[in-house]
């Protein structure tokens, strides 16, 4: 196996399993915005529901789009933000094995929003198409 084809295969992997993993944390927050009462942290002063709004949608909508590879830098970043929001705010208080799993995926994202999605995403696929014309 090639170094590129390793790199794409191991991008594509990372992609696939950080936003579906990140999609199991998104998801149910999705039937907290139905709630009557919205409780969540409202870290930047905008309300608990606009706050559980921007972070179900950068865990679901933006974890989709890593996982497609659709416009895979700008999608990371709101992820990343959501991941510091959760390890530093929401999170403060605990001890760091509470903090280490946003850490984790933030860097995660970080990783992404350097290197890319590779080949094997819609962006990679988008950019081999305008190279042959």
């Amino acid at each position: 196996m090639s170094e590129a084809l390793a790199r794409n295969l191991v991008l594509l992997i990372i992609r696939l399993g950080a936003g579906a993993m990140m999609l199991t944390h998104g998801i149910p927050k999705i039937s907290r915005l139905m709630a009557d009462e919205v409780k969540f942290a409202d870290p930047f002063g905008l309300g608990p529901t606009v706050s559980l709004a921007l972070a179900t949608f950068a865990e679901v909508v933006c974890a989709v789009l890593v996982m497609v590879g659709f416009k895979l830098r700008l999608a990371t970043i709101p992820l990343m933000v959501t991941m510091l929001t959760a390890a530093f705010y929401a999170h403060w208080d605990d001890p760091f094995g509470r903090k280490e799993l946003p850490l984790l995926f933030f860097l995660t994202f970080l990783g992404l929003l350097v290197f890319g999605g590779g080949r094997f995403s819609i962006d990679g696929a988008l950019a081999n198409r305008k190279r042959r014309y």
